[in-house]
């Protein structure tokens, strides 16, 4: 049973009568293959010119959808002899960055994602997707250390941003987040970033400086969330969805503005319809791209970092 999001009503009807014809068919006998088939055309037909013309504000509910792939799904997708690896040595575990070490498809690799949690119980665990200090610390470590065995990284965001707490602010968070960009400045190891959900603020970015970063079609990225934007320019978190226009969110309005380097197409209806099948795309976006970037050396993989995002920079002030 899906969930469905407002927007999808039309959808969900014709899917629920779906429902009830198989339901009526397995009952009594029934068949009612022909009219389930018509049925099925419709929702097909439906899904495709929905999700073709979805507004900013429309693809962030699909971004934020309670089924969408999270970081510990592609993980178990891609990654063997995972070995996750805990702790910023320094204050405490995090768990709403999740980490370690494995292979993906050959070749051996250092992954990191933020994790926002499936049910009411893990979303409390992994505190939302919300990193503290001592997160981003961690990330810190994990990168220094493939940086120093000559191991890729490749991380995976999916945050409505970091933790905007006292204690969170007490122990340094926007040090934290600083030295975690630095940090991806400096390293000499390709670093590729996809985008699987939502990008948020500094949280994102903190896992995002990558030689190439790409998003899901339907995820978003932004330097604050629609809702945060509205609360703070015109006072109304209703405003919401005017917001999510105007900051120009969507990975398509980002490839246009060259801020990342790829979209990732995803089934038609969103990654939740068919998460075995965007976890095997997103997985061979990573493979091409780090094929390419093996190839380079760490110290024009370090430049070449340097260059794309002070570029970003340039465009801005022109």
């Amino acid at each position: 049973m899906h969930n469905y999001l407002d927007f999808e009503k039309p959808i969900a009807e014709l899917e629920g009568k779906i429902e009830e014809l198989r339901h009526l068919s397995s009952s009594n006998g029934v068949n009612i293959a022909d009219e389930v088939g018509k049925l099925q055309s419709k929702v097909d037909r439906l899904l495709v010119t929905t999700y073709a013309k979805l507004s900013p504000w429309q693809k962030t509910q699909v971004a934020r959808h309670h089924d969408r792939p999270h970081a510990v799904d592609y993980i178990q997708g891609w990654i063997t002899d995972f070995t996750p690896l805990a702790g910023d040595r320094a204050f405490s575990d995090d768990n709403a960055i999740i980490g370690g070490l494995g292979r993906f498809w050959g070749h051996s690799v250092v992954v990191i994602g933020t994790e926002k949690g499936v049910d009411t119980e893990s979303r409390v665990k992994h505190n939302f997707g919300m990193a503290k200090p001592e997160g981003y610390r961690k990330a810190v470590r994990l990168m220094k250390m493939a940086d120093n065995f000559g191991l890729p990284i490749i991380t995976l965001v999916d945050t409505p941003g970091a933790y905007p707490g006292i204690d969170a602010e007490a122990r340094g968070q926007a040090e934290a987040i600083a030295r975690s960009i630095e940090t991806s400045l400096n390293l000499k190891v390709p670093l590729i970033s996809v985008v699987i959900g939502e990008g948020g603020s500094g949280g994102a970015i903190a896992l995002a400086v990558g030689n190439n970063v790409q998003m899901l079609e339907h995820s978003i990225y932004s330097v604050i969330s629609p809702e945060g934007c509205a609360s703070i320019l015109w006072r109304d978190g209703n405003l919401a969805e005017t917001a999510a226009t105007a900051l120009r969110l969507t990975a398509q309005d980002l490839f246009e503005l060259g801020i990342i380097d790829n979209v990732i197409i995803e089934p038609v209806g969103g990654a939740h319809r068919e998460r075995n099948q965007i976890i095997e795309d997103t997985g061979n976006s990573i493979k091409k791209a780090l094929e390419e970037l093996v190839q380079h050396e760490g110290t024009v993989l370090k430049s070449q970092r340097r260059d794309k995002f002070l570029a970003m920079g340039k465009r801005g002030l022109g």
